[in-house]
């Protein structure tokens, strides 16, 4: 796959004027921290990939967001993180600015950390398949309990979560399930529930 995207161009040269700017620079630490990432758009936004998602940017009318794709699970020594991203649709908030963005070295470290997390990945063996039972698969009627529950308090949110297509039942349902911890998991589900009363899919952020 190509380093860089033509299609992510064209999506810069849509954005607002502020944005531009800050999305150039995004992108060109993006690879300044790694040739080996490379460009690609999902949801109608730019993603960079190694060894799958890594990291993605966004320009809105107001602000830009850029986030990690496993932001849960990095280090955050210098505190720039903001798990669960918000209205921001990010990891490190509202980007209005340049000025806004923590410092060159500071962003590049993590990104080769995101690297780093990526390159422990341990491969999927035959032989892991083997003796691993394979997860249960996520039923669209049957909810898991604690989400049924959580609904079922919850009446707004409810009503729009069943006439969610399929599709987006399970991208919610998927996003919960595949929290590390209780506490990232009570984070999405907070953060989901609200989005489902107002009637929202999981990934409306990049639509």
């Amino acid at each position: 796959m190509e380093q860089y995207d033509s299609r992510v161009d064209a999506y810069i040269g849509k954005c607002a004027e502020f944005a531009q700017p800050i999305l150039r620079h995004l992108r060109e630490l993006v690879h300044r921290a790694s040739p080996q990432i490379t460009e690609t758009m999902k949801w109608s936004a730019p993603f960079f990939e190694y060894k799958g998602i890594l990291c993605h940017m966004m320009g809105f009318k107001q602000h830009c967001g850029f986030g990690f794709w496993k932001a849960d699970l990095l280090p955050d020594p210098h505190q720039i993180l903001q798990i669960g991203g918000g209205e921001a649709a990010g990891s490190i908030g509202r980007i209005t600015s340049l000025a806004d963005l923590p410092d060159d070295d500071i962003l590049i470290w993590y990104i080769r950390e995101a690297m780093a997390i990526k390159d422990m990945e341990l491969p999927k063996s035959p032989a892991r398949k083997a003796i691993v039972p394979k997860p249960k698969p996520i039923s669209i009627n049957e909810p898991p309990q604690y989400l049924a529950d959580l609904l079922d308090q919850q009446p707004e949110a409810k009503a729009y979560f069943y006439k969610f297509s399929p599709s987006q039942q399970k991208e919610y349902i998927t996003w919960f399930e595949d929290a590390k911890t209780d506490a990232t998991r009570q984070k999405r589900l907070t953060e989901g529930l609200q989005w489902i009363s107002e009637g929202k899919t999981r990934h409306w952020k990049y639509k």
